[in-house]
C-alpha cells in the first residue's frame, strides 16, 4: 500500500471493498485528498475506478471500509448526503434535461416541494456570481438541447458548484470533448483549485494526467498498484502500472499510396425536417489504398453524417460516390459490406454490436448468410463456432466463452470483438469512427496496431477522431471537418498543430492558403 503525508486532507477513503457476486470491483482501497489538490485516477477498463467514485458519491454502498469528508464519516449510499458534505460528481454521460433551460437544470432538486414559489431571480443571481468567479460562461436562458457538448459539461459543473461542492469528481471528463473544449475544461479546473476546491478526475489520457494533475493513483483489478506525485513519474511508467506489462509503441510504417479506392465528389446532405440547413456541403474526399486519412473536427460538424453515408446508412444525398472508379447508386449497409467496407462505428453498444446476442452471433452477423455458415437456408452453428473461437483467440477478446452475451464484456473487449468481425474479412476500405473512445491505453494501442496492419496490407482507412494525439500518431494525412466541409488533406508530418486548431474553429480555411472560411 502507498501512503503520502497529508497536511490538509479533506477526504479519506479507508479500506474500501466492493464485490458484485464473484467479481471484486474494489479491494481494500485507501487514499486521501488534500485541499486544492488534483488527483488523476487511472486504470484499465474494468479496473474499478467508476465503482470507487460511485461509492464515494453514494450510488453504491461499500461492503467494507469508511469514507471521511472534512473529518466526519460520510453516510453510505446517499448522493444527497454526499452533496451536503460537499462532494459533487460530473458523470461521463451527462444527466441534463434537454428540453429545459440551463437555469432550470441547475435549480432542479435544490428547492423544497413545499415552497410557495420558485426563487428564480435569486437562483439566477447566484448562478451569475458562480460563472463570474469560476470563468464558466453560459446563457442561463438557453435550452440544453441547443448547447454544444462542452457547454453542457459546463452546466454539469455549475450544477455541482451551485450546491456548494468543495470536492469535485469528474468521470472521463474529456471523453466526448474536442481538444479545444478539453483545454478550456482544464483551465476551468485550474481556476476551481485556485479558489480552494479539490478535484479527482478519471481519465485514460496521459497528456491530461501529466499536464493537469498533482498526484496519480493507478488501479488494476480493483486494487491500488501505483501512487506517485505526477512530477515524479512519466506516461510509460503509468501505462505499465495500468496494464501490468510494457505497452509496445505503435509506430506507423508509411507505405506508398496505392490506387483510389473511394471517392466522394460534391456530396451535399440536407437535414431531414429542415430544407434549409445542410449538415454536409459540397464535400470532396479521395482515399487511396495503404493510406490512413484522419478526420479532425469539433463534434457536430458533420462527422456522424459522413460516417453514415460511407456506411450506407444514409442514401438521400446529392453528389456522387465512387468505389474503384465505379459510381455507386442506391447504396445500403449490405451493399457497402459486400463492396468491402469495414465499419467501426462510434457507438459500439448501439450500432456496433447487438448486446443481447452472444459473442459468436455478433462475430458472424455480417457473414451468416454465406458459405460455410449457411446451407440450404439453415445456419451451420458448428462452422460459426469454429470461426468465432479462432477470431476470439486471434484478436484477444477476453471472454469466458463464445456463448456469453456481449453486454457482459468490457468496453475494450467489445471493441476488439468489432475489430475481429470487421478486419477478418480483409476489407479494402475501413471506416473507423472514434474507435478508441473510452478505451484504456492498452486497448487503444491494440486498436491502433490493427488499423496500421490493415493499411500496410493494402486497405484504405478513414479515421474519424476528436483526439488529435491519436490522429498524429496513426494517420498519414489529416483533414478538418468544419460545418459540413472538409479541408484539403495535409501530410501529418507537416501539419502545424496550432493552425489545425484554427481551422477546426473556423477561423482559417485550409483551401488555397490562409483565409477566413466562407460560412454562407
Amino acid at each position: 500500500m502507498f501512503h503520502f503525508p497529508m497536511t490538509h486532507a479533506i477526504l479519506k477513503l479507508s479500506g474500501i471493498t466492493k464485490q458484485f457476486g464473484s467479481v471484486v470491483a474494489n479491494e481494500n482501497i485507501s487514499f486521501s485528498l488534500e485541499k486544492g489538490e488534483i488527483i488523476a485516477l487511472l486504470g484499465e477498463n474494468g479496473a474499478g475506478k467508476t465503482t470507487l467514485m460511485s461509492i464515494l458519491f453514494g450510488h453504491y454502498v461499500a461492503d467494507d471500509g469508511t469514507i471521511e469528508v472534512f473529518g466526519k464519516n460520510l453516510t453510505p449510499g446517499s448522493p444527497r448526503a454526499a452533496l451536503e458534505a460537499g462532494v459533487g460528481m460530473v458523470h461521463q454521460h451527462f444527466t441534463l434535461a434537454d428540453n429545459m433551460s440551463v437555469l432550470d437544470n441547475i435549480m432542479l432538486g435544490t428547492e423544497s416541494l413545499a415552497a410557495f414559489k420558485s426563487n428564480r431571480r435569486g437562483a439566477e443571481k447566484k448562478l451569475n456570481r458562480l460563472m463570474e468567479r469560476f470563468g464558466l460562461t453560459i446563457n442561463p436562458k438557453a435550452l440544453v438541447k441547443d448547447l454544444s457538448v462542452g457547454e453542457q459539461q459546463r452546466v454539469e459543473i455549475l450544477k455541482v458548484l451551485y450546491r456548494d461542492a468543495k470536492i469535485l469528481i469528474l468521470d472521463e471528463p474529456t471523453a466526448v470533448l474536442t481538444p479545444q473544449e478539453s483545454d478550456k475544461l482544464f483551465e476551468t479546473i485550474a481556476q476551481l483549485v485556485k479558489e480552494g476546491l479539490s478535484v479527482i478526475f478519471i481519465t485514460h489520457k496521459m497528456r491530461e494526467v501529466m499536464a493537469a494533475s498533482h498526484r496519480c493513483i493507478v488501479l488494476r483489478q480493483g486494487r491500488v498498484v501505483f501512487e506517485s506525485l505526477t512530477k515524479d513519474t512519466n506516461p510509460n511508467a503509468l501505462a505499465k502500472a495500468m496494464v501490468g506489462v510494457e505497452i509496445p509503441q505503435t509506430i506507423r510504417q508509411r507505405q506508398l499510396p496505392g490506387n483510389e479506392v473511394l471517392v466522394l465528389r460534391g456530396i451535399t446532405l440536407v437535414n431531414e425536417g429542415n430544407g434549409e440547413e445542410k449538415s454536409i456541403k459540397d464535400l470532396n474526399l479521395s482515399l487511396r489504398s495503404n493510406v490512413i486519412i484522419g478526420i479532425a473536427g469539433v463534434s457536430g460538424n458533420g462527422q456522424s453524417q459522413l460516417a453514415d453515408i460511407i456506411s450506407g446508412l444514409i442514401n438521400t444525398y446529392e453528389g456522387k460516390i465512387f468505389l474503384d472508379s465505379k459510381e455507386l447508386k442506391n447504396i445500403s449497409p449490405r451493399r457497402m459490406i459486400q463492396a468491402g467496407v469495414g465499419r467501426i462505428p462510434d457507438d459500439r453498444n448501439g450500432t456496433g454490436l447487438i448486446c443481447d446476442m452472444t459473442v459468436m452471433e455478433n462475430i458472424t452477423s455480417d457473414t451468416y448468410g454465406g458459405h460455410p455458415f449457411s446451407k440450404r437456408g439453415f445456419l451451420q452453428f458448428k462452422a460459426m463456432a469454429t470461426r468465432a473461437k479462432k477470431l476470439v483467440k486471434k484478436f484477444d477478446v477476453r471472454c469466458p466463452n463464445i456463448d456469453i452475451p456481449v453486454q457482459k464484456l468490457s468496453g475494450g473487449n467489445m471493441q476488439k470483438l468489432i475489430l475481429a468481425r470487421e478486419l477478418s474479412g480483409s476489407p479494402r476500405i475501413i471506416l473507423a469512427n472514434q474507435p478508441t473512445w473510452g478505451l484504456d491505453v492498452g486497448a487503444a494501442a491494440y486498436v491502433h496496431t490493427q488499423l496500421m496492419k490493415a493499411a500496410e496490407q493494402g486497405a484504405g482507412i478513414i479515421l474519424i477522431s476528436e483526439d488529435l494525439d491519436e490522429l498524429f500518431q496513426v494517420a498519414d494525412q489529416i483533414q478538418v471537418m468544419y460545418r459540413g466541409r472538409l479541408s484539403d488533406p495535409q501530410d501529418v508530418d507537416r501539419v502545424d498543430r496550432a493552425k489545425l486548431g484554427l481551422i477546426m474553429s473556423g477561423q482559417f480555411s485550409a483551401h488555397n492558403g490562409e483565409k477566413k472560411i466562407n460560412e454562407t
